[in-house]
Parts: structure tokens; C-alpha cells; sequence
């Protein structure tokens, strides 16, 4: 049985290793005491390439028992199985991957493969943001916009391991692509959805040119119209507008749901908090029940940079711990 992480847990003699994988960067790291250490950090490239990058920063972490690996991925995922199926921000040749049978195969010990909105969930709650909560839900808001949920302070993970994929639910029947899905939540609220949000405005030709567009559609970027929107720049706070109104509608989803005490918000929503904070705040007093909202509170993450590296050793020790 996974051990709940409100406590510190105990683990066997093995070392227990973190194996990020993400659309833009992967990542390795090691548990020391109750702190994660990043040992390295690369883009996101082939699978094969990639993987033996990973297995090269490995090979020194490892025991002569072998690991416990946690390795965090997008879905969907045959977490059950260990195989990475087919995260649509990942290239194809990382599609049907067994991840885990290649890491204990080469190395020896256990792995657990798990979804990286679940394993973010569970880092900010044992040991960033959600710490003491019991009804806890995460949002990703990276590349790709996922979910993941502590329910009565137990990480929930559905029949496959693919509970929370607000990031498919759709919105509106029209609207910037993510998941796969036009006006999906994902397509509107996401780092990916927000570029692509703002390159059809600008295709409507209703606004001079902005400087943060000007060299081209593969050059704007959710960072790029932060910045621009923090300067006052009118086309940049619009789309700030509209995503955060449809933050905000997804969060009211969440909160009619599962009436969560906090929602944790990861990826680039810490920096933007402020542009995004009325048009989110309106939807949410326009859209969700009023007395489970009101006893929401709305957090950023506090892991950073780094919160992948430990959602993949909160893996592992939801895992393995006894």
C-alpha cells in the first residue's frame, strides 16, 4: 500500500531517484534527507539520445541493490505498466515507451511511472504550497495544462491513473488548440494555449503590431506577452484578460467538483499572478457556487523551476514508502 506523504516516510536501503520527463526539459535528481538535489537538467530532444543522457547522470546515484525510481511524465500514460503512451508534447519516438522496464533493466531496483500533474500534486503538497491541506488540487499551466487531486488526504488517481485531465475538457466549441481539442482548457489557459491565443488576434488585424510579435509567430511566447502585458502594452493585457477568465472558469469547474480547500497553481501562473488576478476573480464569483469558493484559497506554487525534479521523487516515495 502507497504511504500518504503527511508524514515523513521511511524507504529501504535503495537511493531514490527522480526522472523528470517533460515536453521542453528532462530532468534526473536524488532524495537527501528530506531535501531534492537536481544533478542534471537537458532539453527535451530524441528519446534515445535523451534517455542516455538520463542514464549516464543516473549510473553514479545507484546502489549496488539498484533504485527507487519515481519518473514523472505527461499523459496519457499506462502507469499501471510502466509505458509512456502518447503525451501529445512529447515526439513520437518517446510514444510506447516501457520507461520503467528500461530503467530496472539496466540499473536494478523498482519504478514507478506517474503522471506529472499527479507527481507536481503531490510535491507542492508534501513539500511546497499544499503542505497540511487534506483536499488539495493542482494545475499545471506549463506547456500542456493538467490536474492533479489529493482527496481526503490521499492522492487520487482514477482507473488508469489519469484522473484531473482538465486540460481535455472543453470550454468553448471554438478557440486555440490544446489536447488536441479546439477551446479546450488546455488551448485557452496553457503556456503552448496562450501563444496560440494570441496569434489568432493578431490574425484578426484589429491591433498595430506589437514588438513582443515582431519577429514572427514561432518567436511569441507566453513569457514574451507577460512582459509586454506588465509594460501596459494593450493586445498583451487582452489575452491576459481572456485567459484569466478562462482560468477562472476552470477553476470554478474544480471547485463545484471537489470542493477543494486549495488549488495550487504551478508553471508560469506564479509570475502573472497580478495580470491575471481580476479577469479570474470575476469568473469565478460569476461561475462557482459561493460557499465552496469562498473557502478556496488560490495559491501559486512555490517549488519553481524545480518542481518537476520533485514530483518525480514524491513518486517514488508515494510509491515505495513504508
Amino acid at each position: 500500500m502507497s504511504a500518504s506523504l503527511s508524514s515523513p516516510p521511511s524507504l529501504n536501503s535503495r537511493p531514490t531517484i527522480g526522472v523528470d520527463i517533460g515536453g521542453t526539459k528532462c530532468a534526473v535528481s536524488r532524495l537527501e534527507g528530506d531535501r531534492v538535489i537536481e544533478v542534471l537538467r537537458i532539453p527535451t530532444g530524441a528519446f534515445a539520445p535523451t534517455f542516455e543522457a538520463l542514464a549516464a547522470a543516473i549510473a553514479p546515484l545507484v546502489g549496488n541493490d539498484g533504485a527507487n525510481f519515481g519518473i514523472s511524465c505527461g499523459g496519457p500514460l499506462d502507469a499501471a505498466r510502466g509505458v509512456i503512451v502518447g503525451p501529445p508534447n512529447l515526439a513520437v519516438d518517446w510514444h510506447g515507451v516501457a520507461i520503467c522496464e528500461l530503467l530496472t533493466q539496466r540499473f536494478g531496483g523498482q519504478a514507478v511511472l506517474m503522471n506529472d500533474a499527479n507527481a507536481c500534486a503531490l510535491a507542492e503538497w508534501h513539500f511546497g504550497a499544499g503542505r497540511g491541506s487534506q483536499h488539495m488540487i493542482f494545475l499545471t499551466s506549463g506547456t500542456g495544462m493538467g490536474s492533479g487531486l489529493i482527496l481526503n488526504g490521499r492522492l487520487y488517481e482514477g482507473a488508469t491513473g489519469d484522473a484531473g485531465e482538465i486540460g481535455h475538457v472543453r470550454l468553448r466549441a471554438d478557440g486555440p488548440i490544446g489536447f488536441g481539442k479546439a477551446g479546450s482548457v488546455e488551448g485557452f489557459t496553457s503556456g503552448g494555449g496562450i501563444a496560440r491565443l494570441a496569434i489568432s488576434k493578431l490574425k484578426e488585424k484589429k491591433f498595430t503590431l506589437p514588438t513582443w510579435a515582431a519577429d514572427g509567430e514561432k518567436q511569441i511566447t507566453t513569457k514574451r506577452i507577460t512582459e509586454a502585458a506588465l509594460t501596459g502594452e494593450p493586445l498583451a493585457l487582452e489575452i491576459m484578460h481572456e485567459a484569466g477568465t478562462r482560468l477562472g472558469e476552470t477553476l470554478a469547474i474544480l471547485i463545484d467538483l471537489f470542493n477543494p480547500e486549495k488549488i495550487v497553481i504551478g508553471g508560469f501562473y506564479p509570475h502573472c499572478e497580478k495580470l491575471f488576478a481580476p479577469a479570474l476573480n470575476a469568473a469565478l464569483a460569476r461561475e462557482a457556487l459561493e460557499v465552496p469558493a469562498h473557502y478556496c484559497a488560490i495559491a501559486p506554487a512555490q517549488l519553481g523551476e524545480t518542481i518537476g525534479s520533485h514530483g518525480a521523487i514524491a513518486a517514488a516515495l508515494h510509491a515505495f514508502a513504508r
